[in-house]
């Protein structure tokens, strides 16, 4: 199976795309303005977590964390 490096040799994006186009948006499910980003245009595996969220320890490379903060918009983003 050969390597899959998020950005690189794949087709997901990375992390600096991501965070540029989330950062301090609230994601809704159908984008209505500059200030949010509609849910159908993350990429298939992504999780949304809030603080307090539990969430599972597994890894998967190609899926997408999304950070929220306490007023609802992302916070960070990252891979895994």
């Amino acid at each position: 199976m050969p390597l899959v490096v998020p950005g690189i040799n794949s087709s997901m994006g990375n992390k600096t795309d991501w965070a540029n186009k989330l950062m301090g948006k609230k994601i809704t499910e159908a984008s209505a303005d500059m200030n949010s980003f509609a849910k159908r245009d993350l990429p298939e595996s992504h999780r949304i977590l809030r603080p307090g969220d539990m969430a599972t320890r597994d890894h998967k490379p190609e899926r997408l964390n999304i950070h929220l903060g306490e007023d609802d918009t992302v916070r960070d983003v990252n891979y895994g």
